[in-house]
C-alpha cells in the first residue's frame, strides 16, 4: 500500500495537468487524452485550485518573484469599481490585482464553470460540498461577486444535500478578506441566513481577522462586544482574543503616529488583562505578538513582565519569543543582554537559534566594529548546519578588511558559505521554473504570454532608460568633441573621474592613433544614441 501511494499522486497529478492543458488551449473537455475512469473528489479539488494559480496570479506578483527579500504592502480594502475605470484608462493598479491580465482571468473563471458543470453533466459526477466550495473560492478569486452570490444561490436550492455549509462560507469569507474584499466578505457573514447557515465561532474569528488586517478595528471589537453578550450562541474564545491583540500590536507601527501606537499598545494590553479576568488561558501565540509588540516600542520592562508570567504558567517561551528580546538588545546597542538572551534560550532548550536569532547580532557587532566576534559567531552559525544570507556575509567580510582582521578567514568557512548561497539562489530558481516544465512536458508552454509581457516591459524599461540618459550623453558628447587639430591628443571624459583625472589619462596616453580612432567610434555611438534618444521622446 505504501509504494502505491506516490503512483495515484502522480496519477492524479497527471490528469490534473491534462484538464489544464485543455483549459489553455480552450479546447472542449472531450478531447482530454486518457481520462480518469471515474472522477474522484479529490481529483475534481485539484484541478479547480489550480486555476487561479494559472489564470489569476500575475508573473510580476510577490509570490513568484525569486527575490524573496520583497514584501508585501499592508492590505487595503478594494474598491472593485475603481479598479475597474482604471483598467480602462490604462492607470496602475495597486494591491492583490497589480499587473493582473483580465482577460486571461475571464478566459479562466469560463473555463473553470464550463468544467464544473461539464463533470456533471457529461462524467455523472455528484458535486458535494467540497467541490461547490471550490467553485466559489475560484469566482472570490476571480473578483467575479455577482457570479459568486448567484452560484451560492443555485447551489443553496438543490434538496438532495447540503451543498453550502457553514464551513464553506467561513473558506470564502477568509478568501475574501485575503483578496482586500473585506466588505464583501462581511456580506457573506450576514447572508448566511439567506443560504441556510448559522454562524460559529470560527466564522466571527474569520471576520474579525479579515477586518483587522485592513485596520477595521472599530468594527472589529463592535463583533467582539456582540459575543461577549450574555447568553450568546457563539461566545468568544482564546484565538478571537489573541487575533485582535496580534493585530494591535503588528499594525501599531504601520500609523507613524506615536499617539496612536500608544492607543493600540493600550487596547492590546486591556484585552489580555481583560481576557485573564475572563478565565481564558493565553496560549504561546498570544504572549509572543504582546511581547513583541512592547519590544518594538521600547517597552522592555512589560516585555520582561510577560516573560516572566509565562513561565509562571506553565508556557513554555520558544525561539520567537527571544528573537524579540535579541532583536531589541541589538538595536539599542545592548549587544551583551542579547548574547544572553540567545545563551539562555540554548541552556534551557526552548528553541533551536536560527538565521534570523544570530543576524540581529551579527549586525550590531559590525556598527560598532567588533568585526572578529561577528566572525566568531557567524562561525558558529554556519557550525550549526544554517546558512548567513548574502548581505551579512558580506557586511562581515568588509568589517574584517577595514580593520584588518581578514587573517581571522577560513576559506573552508568562507566555501561553506558562498556554496550555500548559490545552491539556495539556485533552488529559487528551479522552484519558480517547475511549473513550467511540467506543462512544457504536455505540449503546453504556459509561459509564452508572461514571457512576452515581460520582455516588453523589459523593452520599455530600456526606452525609459535612454531618455533619462539624454542629458549625461549631452555632458559626454561637449565634453570628448574637443579634439585636437594637428596631432595633439583628445581629451577624454571618464566615467567616474574629474576632470583633471581625465586630462591626466590623456596626457599619459599621448597621440595613439588606433585610440583616437576607437574614441571616434566612441562619439559615433554616443551621437547616434542621442539621435535615437531624441526621436523616441518626439514620437
Amino acid at each position: 500500500m505504501l509504494a502505491s501511494k506516490p503512483q495515484l499522486y502522480h496519477h492524479r497529478s497527471q490528469v490534473v495537468k491534462q484538464v489544464l492543458a485543455v483549459m489553455i488551449r480552450d479546447g472542449p473537455f472531450d478531447a482530454a487524452p486518457s481520462p480518469p475512469l471515474s472522477w474522484t473528489t479529490q481529483t475534481i479539488s485539484d484541478i479547480l485550485r489550480s486555476i487561479p494559480i494559472f489564470f489569476f496570479t500575475p508573473t510580476r506578483s510577490i509570490g513568484r518573484q525569486p527575490n524573496l527579500s520583497r514584501h508585501r504592502a499592508p492590505l487595503k480594502q478594494r474598491d472593485l469599481r475603481q479598479e475597474s475605470l482604471k483598467y480602462q484608462s490604462n492607470f496602475l493598479i495597486l494591491g492583490p490585482a497589480a499587473y493582473r491580465d483580465l482577460t486571461r482571468v475571464d478566459h479562466g473563471v469560463s473555463k473553470a464553470t464550463e468544467f464544473f458543470y461539464w463533470v456533471e453533466s457529461h462524467a455523472g459526477f455528484t458535486h458535494n460540498e467540497i467541490t461547490v466550495r471550490e467553485m466559489a473560492i475560484v469566482l472570490a478569486k476571480a473578483n467575479k461577486l455577482s457570479q459568486l452570490w448567484n452560484f451560492l444561490r443555485e447551489m443553496s436550492r438543490e434538496v438532495d444535500c447540503e451543498l453550502v455549509t457553514t464551513t464553506s462560507i467561513t473558506c470564502l469569507m477568509k478568501c475574501l478578506g485575503e483578496e482586500g474584499l473585506v466588505n464583501e466578505a462581511m456580506q457573506a457573514f450576514y447572508r448566511m441566513k439567506q443560504f441556510h447557515c448559522k454562524p460559529d465561532v470560527y466564522a466571527y474569528n474569520t471576520v474579525i481577522l479579515a477586518l483587522c488586517r485592513v485596520g477595521f478595528f472599530v468594527k472589529a471589537k463592535s463583533l467582539l462586544q456582540q459575543m461577549e453578550l450574555p447568553g450568546f450562541r457563539c461566545p468568544p474564545d482564546t484565538y478571537t482574543y489573541t487575533i485582535l491583540i496580534s493585530s494591535y500590536c503588528k499594525y501599531a507601527l504601520q500609523t507613524g503616529c506615536r499617539k496612536a501606537i500608544r492607543r493600540r499598545l493600550w487596547e492590546a494590553n486591556h484585552l489580555f488583562r481583560l481576557m485573564l479576568f475572563k478565565g481564558f488561558v493565553p496560549d504561546i501565540v498570544t504572549y509572543n505578538s504582546l511581547i513583541d509588540g512592547c519590544c518594538k516600542t521600547n517597552r522592555i520592562e512589560r516585555a520582561l513582565e510577560l516573560l516572566e508570567d509565562m513561565t509562571k504558567r506553565g508556557c513554555l517561551p520558544n525561539r520567537v519569543t527571544y528573537d524579540s528580546f535579541i532583536r531589541y538588545y541589538s538595536a539599542v546597542n545592548e549587544i551583551n543582554k542579547a548574547i544572553e538572551m540567545l545563551r539562555r534560550m540554548q541552556e534551557l532548550n526552548h528553541g533551536t537559534p536560527t538565521t534570523s536569532s544570530y543576524t540581529p547580532i551579527i549586525h550590531a557587532f559590525c556598527e560598532v566594529e567588533r568585526a572578529s566576534e561577528a566572525w566568531e559567531l557567524l562561525v558558529e552559525l554556519v557550525d550549526g548546519g544554517l546558512i548567513p544570507r548574502e548581505y551579512t556575509y558580506k557586511l562581515v567580510l568588509d568589517a574584517l578588511h577595514c580593520n584588518g582582521n581578514a587573517n581571522k578567514l577560513n576559506e573552508e568557512t568562507c566555501r561553506i558559505i558562498e556554496d550555500g548561497i548559490d545552491i539556495f539562489l539556485l533552488l529559487i530558481q528551479l522552484t519558480m521554473k517547475g511549473i513550467t516544465q511540467d506543462f512544457q512536458e504536455e505540449g503546453v508552454n504556459v509561459g509564452d504570454k508572461s514571457q512576452k509581457a515581460v520582455a516588453a516591459n523589459k523593452s520599455q524599461k530600456k526606452v525609459a532608460a535612454g531618455k533619462r540618459k539624454l542629458f549625461v550623453d549631452k555632458n559626454i558628447l561637449e565634453k570628448s568633441s574637443k579634439k585636437r587639430e594637428g596631432g595633439k591628443t583628445i581629451k577624454r571624459f571618464k566615467w567616474g573621474a574629474s576632470e583633471d583625472e581625465s586630462e591626466q589619462g590623456s596626457e599619459e596616453d599621448g597621440g595613439c592613433s588606433d585610440e583616437q580612432d576607437t574614441e571616434d567610434e566612441e562619439l559615433q555611438h554616443l551621437d547616434w544614441k542621442l539621435n535615437k534618444a531624441r526621436l523616441e521622446q518626439a514620437s
